[in-house]
């Protein structure tokens, strides 16, 4: 029995441009961490007991089949073809936040599965192995519009500026920081769920068909990325990337209509009216969780205003994907 354990993430600045239709052009670069909420996959292979069924897939729904070609969950199916396991197997999936709500769940899912299904094959990968096996899977397999920083930010956990260059190299960069200022960064970030899901993927479509009519607007996000490793490793006060999410957030909404919509544009303004410095919708867009900047001393009555929405507490997450329960025979 395998157990592996992947975090979701936050990205801050910098996200459009780790698509590689920008990228591979231009360069991309985003601030993102991993927080401590997770994807558990636990994996086995499965003993040859059952006349009624081969492998066992346990997610949302079950599925039991006789061949893995049979498999409806396109990404375990990818993954087991990918690596050449044709042995019967069961796959358990287990989430502390739901899917298609911004967190970069599925590229967690895929990080985590890859993850079990190397060590029930007796093999460690590097964090760095894990990512790009995960975006292969993703982008060329699956044929996903995806970007490349959340398969990264699943892997390696931690708060990071990643930046992608034109030769699809990808390096990571921790961000360094004294406990007290790492601390007090974190008790400044509060994560709502707006109750609306979305598929991502129809909206990263749209972001990445408009990309180059976008290329100002990206270079300026891009660029916020510097600021904002600026501010947290500089002498500028913190709240101050505050109100550069405020200016993010501005400008994401500018890529494409679909990215908004009535209800969570109220939620925002509604936050901002309770006292945070700014804030931004997670992920693609159109739904999910939103993250607001509040400095602590407002926060009780930030809270109180926003009680209609669950608030999800967190902290960051600095280990990324890892095996966490490994019993093999």
């Amino acid at each position: 029995m395998i157990i592996s354990r992947t975090p979701f993430r936050i990205s801050f600045f910098g996200g459009g441009t780790d698509y590689p239709v920008w990228y591979r052009q231009e360069g991309g670069a985003v601030l993102s961490c991993a927080i401590d909420k997770y994807c558990y996959i636990t994996g086995r292979y499965l003993p040859p007991f059952f006349s009624e069924h081969k492998t066992r897939i346990v997610y949302s729904k079950i599925e039991s089949v006789m061949s893995n070609d049979q498999i409806e969950h396109r990404a375990v199916r990818a993954a087991l073809k990918f690596l050449k396991i044709t042995a019967g197997v069961e796959i358990h999936h287990d989430g502390d936040l739901p899917a298609r709500s911004g967190i970069g769940s599925s590229s967690s899912f895929t990080v985590g599965l890859l993850n079990t299904l190397h060590a029930m094959k007796h093999r460690m990968m590097s964090k760095m192995e894990l990512a790009e096996q995960s975006i292969h899977v993703e982008r060329h397999i699956l044929k996903e519009a995806v970007g490349s920083q959340d398969q990264t930010i699943a892997a390696f956990g931690g708060l990071n500026k990643i930046l992608f260059s034109q030769n699809d190299k990808i390096l990571v960069e921790p961000v360094i920081l004294p406990p007290e200022k790492m601390i007090n960064f974190q008790d400044h970030l509060l994560l709502y769920f707006t109750g609306f899901s979305r598929f991502a993927c129809e909206i990263a479509k749209e972001q990445i068909r408009e990309t180059r009519n976008r290329a100002k607007e990206l270079h300026q996000m891009r660029s916020m990325v510097n600021e904002g490793l600026s501010i947290l490793t500089g002498p500028r006060q913190v709240n101050q990337f505050g109100k550069l999410l405020h200016e993010a957030w501005r400008l994401k909404k500018s890529l494409t209509d679909r990215i908004t919509t009535p209800a969570i544009d109220q939620i925002y303004s509604a936050g901002l009216r309770a006292g945070a410095t700014g804030g931004k919708l997670l992920g693609a867009g159109g739904g999910g969780f939103i993250l607001f900047f509040v400095k602590p001393e407002k926060q009780k009555h930030f809270k109180a205003k926003m009680k209609k929405l669950l608030e999800i507490p967190f902290r960051f997450d600095f280990s990324g994907s890892q095996i966490i329960f490994y019993n093999v025979h």
